[in-house]
Order: C-alpha cells, then structure tokens, then sequence
C-alpha cells in the first residue's frame, strides 16, 4: 500500500505562508504592503471569509481586497453574513471573484439583485446567520478569512473588544483546518485588555490605515416614532406581553420595537407589568431600552453586537450586560443567534411583506436583501425541551403529548415606507427566486411558524386557527385597505374576534385615542441621554445641535 500524506492542506498553508515570508516580521505585516500579502497568500478559487455583519466591517481589508491583480488572484468564493459596502461587490466587476454565500445584503440589495440578473455574481445561497456559520465548519470551510481587531499585542493575541461579534467564529473555522487567519488591527499595544482569540489562531497581523467600520444599527431616534407605532406597541405589551407572560425575549430592529421599550416604563407600569414580563433579553444595546433598564424593568441582556455611543454606558451596568473584568461588553453573534432560537419566548420583528397565507418575506423585487438571524429567531425550535408559562401558553389543549411553542411575532404596519402594501397575494420573493436560480423561495418566516401578526388595525392570533382558511381570514381581517384586507368580511371579522382568534385594539382595552407620543418614556435622544445620567453618547448624526 502506498503511505498517504494525510496533512497536504496543512503543508500547502505553510507553502503560503513561506511565499510571504519575506513581507512579513513574525506574524506583522507593513500597512502599505496589504495588497502584496493578499495576491500572495490568496489563490484563484480560494473560498474567503470577508468579515462584514450588520455592523462591523473589515473595510481595510476589503478596500486592499479590490486593489489586487485580478491575473493573480480571481474566481473566488466569497462567504460573508452581510454584504454592505460598495467594495464587497465591485470585486466581482472586477473578475477577483465570482460566486457568493451570504445572510444580508441591505445596503447593497438592489445592486446585488441587479448583478445577478447581469451573470457577474452567481449565488450559492442565502442563509441565516447560524445556518452560514455552521457551513463554515462542514462543507464552506475556508482557505482564508479576513477579519478585523480593536487591539493587538507584540505576540499576535487579539482584543476584539465590545463588538467581538462573530470573529471568533470566524477565526476558529480556518485556525482549526489549516487556513489563513489575516487580521486588520485599529492599534498595536503592549497588552491587550483581554485576550479575545489567542495568537496562535492567527497567521498574519496588518495594522489598518483607520478604523474598522462600525454602524450604528440598532440605534432609532424617539423623535421618529409614529403615534401608530405607539399604537401598535399598546397593543402587543397589552395583546401578547401580558397575555403570555412573556419574559425572555428578543426584539427585531424597528421604529415598532423601540416603541414597545419605550412604553415599558409608562404603559407598562400603568398595567402593574413591571417584574412580570421583559426580564431576559437578547438584544443589542438598543439606546431605546435605557429607560427600562434604568426604571428596574431589565435583569439582563446578551448581545450579538455593540452599538456605537454605548460603551460608557454598558461599562457601568455590568448587572445587566455581559462585561468582562476590563469593563467592556463582549459580544457573540453566534452564541447569540443560539441564545435567541433556543432561549427566549419570543421574538418580535418586521418585514417587507406578508403574503396571503402568512408567509414572510424581505426579499422583494429589485432587491435581494436577505434576511440575516430573523429565520433563527423567528423559527419554532423543535429541540426545546425547557418550559415557561409563555411557551406553554401555545400549548394545543386536546393533545396530550402537544409541548409549547415559541411566539413568533412579525409586527408590520399594512403599508410601507414605500405606500406599496406589505400584504400580497404572492411575495416578490417566487420572481426572485427564478430570476437568481435558487433552488427555494427565499422567505424569511414561514407561515407555520408565525404565531402573531400586530397591525394599526389588531392583532391575527395566528396559532389559534384550525385551518389555512382561517388563517387567511384571520389575516385579512388586520391587513387593512391592502389588496389582502379588502377581503375581509364584517361577518367573518366578528366571528374570529368572538372567537379569540383576532382582536381589535377595544377588544384588549386599548383607546386609540391614548397612543400619543406623551406616552413615551423618552421623545428625543436628549430624553436618552438624561435617562443614562449621561453616559449615553449618541452618534453625530443622531444628535441635536440646536
């Protein structure tokens, strides 16, 4: 028998790296020589992490990244959870890579839905966060990956700081299978704080020209929260928090959202709610929540990510957020994404559109968005074992080996931002599907999943109905003027409400006429900055200057 060599992706990393030896000093590489260390430890075909959630971005990287010599390096096989800045698709004008698997593409959904049309990108597939993280481990293991550090010290140990986010993940994907870890570092010190990925995972250390890029995300102004919203909001603290005995939860990023956390310490108090629901979350440090934390409404929070204008704030509630002895959050995007599936009650969100049965979706026409962890969040885990009163409350009664059920809430008003409707009869995602070569319909919730949708017109208690055409009913009956809702019947709406299957804001002793922004715990980012007792520093663009 022939001896096989059972370590050839090992000696063909160290073939790499010898390649770049002479632009490197240990693991350091010269800032102006980004481009040089990338044609040469980047092969054509190369499957390659770009680091680049929602909100922490690789930029140096992926600016060095489009400036390589396409003869050199080409074709590869780019995995990345969002695609947001311009450079993570103009490498594919370029002809430095070719296919794509991705979570999110928000900022740059039109133009990716117009390069797939074009045949400059092929898709692979669009994933969830946990879904893209786990292939990176199965069959998308990686050849390289790029991603970006806060600190780094003389040896190579990295301090990712307060948006650690999904880099450890990333890291360990290629550490452990004989891939190249390059790391962007905002600064080169003595010690590091703490030592978030140890120097052994790491192959090469590039200080950046600047800092990464971080977006403020999560982040909304109280000044741009509607009176329909803090409708809205009354009605899910009112029809689904105090009905269900919701305590562990997680909140979509929204104007919707940020107003329920603002009612918390006004609304939420008038109705004596205070201890009973909205203990445990999983959430970024939303500024919006500040009130409730201050008011005695949070007992803790585990976030996938940072949130810019935070840390001080973070760094004196270490109760409440995940702090290290060095004062700073660390945050995990994947165990957060785990956190959010398997631990909580329910998640709120929002959508671009919900089809005639229930069905969700952000991906629509002309834009390939994506859709991030909301399938994660928004997903009943058939593994839960653990009971609560929320998850029990779904429980079907006539069946004596039934278990509970996540509540999965798409919280939408019935026209866009757009004026176009967001109930359909069939989502944009079908054409999408066909026009991108997708083997399924990229919907983001699926209707059985989906337990409770929150209109300015009610709320469709959607697990209570027996078939699809109740459900159909019951969605029309909160859809409004839409095409969906026009549908409705009188008849029909009062006898799913006499049934408990839909309820109109009087039917859960909600006034409308209540829903005024007085209602609010904080109406300006000033409000927020108060609530903090200053340590709250809102980003430039979200600041009064008057």
């Amino acid at each position: 028998m022939t001896e096989r060599n059972w370590h050839t992706h090992r000696d063909a990393k160290n073939a790499r790296l010898a390649k770049a030896a002479t632009l490197l000093e240990g693991k350091f590489a010269k800032t102006e020589d980004v481009v040089k260390v990338l044609e040469t430890l980047i092969k054509p075909g190369d499957k390659v992490v770009l680091e680049g959630d929602n909100q922490k971005q690789a930029s140096f990287l992926s600016e060095a990244l489009t400036k390589v010599d396409a003869e050199k390096v080409h074709d590869l096989h780019m995995i990345m959870s969002s695609i947001s800045r311009p450079e993570h698709l103009d490498i594919f004008d370029l002809g430095i890579a070719a296919k794509m698997d991705f979570s999110y593409a928000g900022p740059q959904s039109t133009r990716v839905s117009q390069m797939i049309s074009d045949g400059t990108m092929e898709v692979g597939d669009i994933h969830t966060y946990l879904e893209l993280f786990g292939r990176l481990f199965i069959d998308l293991i990686p050849n390289v990956v790029l991603v970006a550090a806060d600190k780094v010290d003389h040896e190579g140990n990295l301090y990712t700081g307060f948006n650690t986010e999904e880099t450890p993940t990333i890291v360990e994907a290629a550490a452990f299978h004989d891939g190249i870890v390059i790391v962007q570092a905002n600064e080169i010190v003595d010690q590091v704080p703490r030592v978030d990925i140890p120097a052994g995972w790491v192959d090469v250390v590039i200080p950046a020209d600047q800092s990464y890029q971080l977006e403020p995300l999560f982040t909304r102004d109280p000044q741009a929260i509607s009176e329909l919203q803090i409708l809205m909001g009354m009605m899910a603290i009112r029809g689904i928090y105090e009905k269900h005995n919701v305590q562990t939860l997680n909140h979509g990023v929204g104007f919707n959202t940020s107003a329920i956390e603002l009612l918390l310490p006004t609304y939420g108090e008038q109705l004596g709610l205070k201890g009973k629901i909205c203990r445990n979350w999983e959430l970024n440090p939303t500024p919006t929540l500040i009130p409730a934390i201050e008011s005695g409404w949070v007992e803790s929070i585990h976030s996938f990510g940072g949130e810019v204008g935070m840390e001080k704030y973070i760094m004196a509630r270490p109760d409440i957020f995940f702090v290290g002895n060095d004062g700073t959050m660390r945050s995990n995007r994947a165990l957060g994404q785990v956190a959010g599936q398997y631990a909580c009650d329910m998640f709120v969100g929002s959508t671009l559109q919900i089809d005639q049965w229930g069905n969700s979706s952000t991906v629509t026409n002309g834009r390939l968005s994506g859709f991030g962890g909301a399938p994660n969040m928004g997903s009943n885990p058939t593994g839960r074992r653990h009971s609560t009163p929320a998850w029990q409350s779904l429980k079907p009664e006539d069946n004596p080996l039934a278990k509970g059920q996540k509540l999965v809430v798409q919280m939408v008003e019935t026209f866009g931002s757009n004026k176009k409707p967001v109930f359909v009869d069939h989502l944009d995602a079908e054409k999408v599907r066909k026009e991108a070569k997708l083997a399924n319909v990229p919907i983001m919730i699926y209707t059985e999943d989906t337990t409770h949708i929150v209109t300015e017109e009610g709320i469709a208690y959607l697990y209570k109905t027996d078939s699809m055409e109740q459900r159909k009913a019951a969605i029309e009956a909160v859809a409004g003027v839409t095409p969906v809702g026009l549908r409705s019947k009188p008849k029909e709406v009062q006898k799913l409400r006499d049934q408990g299957i839909v309820a109109l804001p009087e039917d859960i002793g909600v006034a409308r006429r209540d829903a005024k922004r007085l209602l609010l715990a904080a109406q300006t980012m000033d409000d927020l900055v108060q609530w903090s007792h200053g340590l709250y520093n809102p980003p430039a663009k979200f600041r009064s200057w008057s």
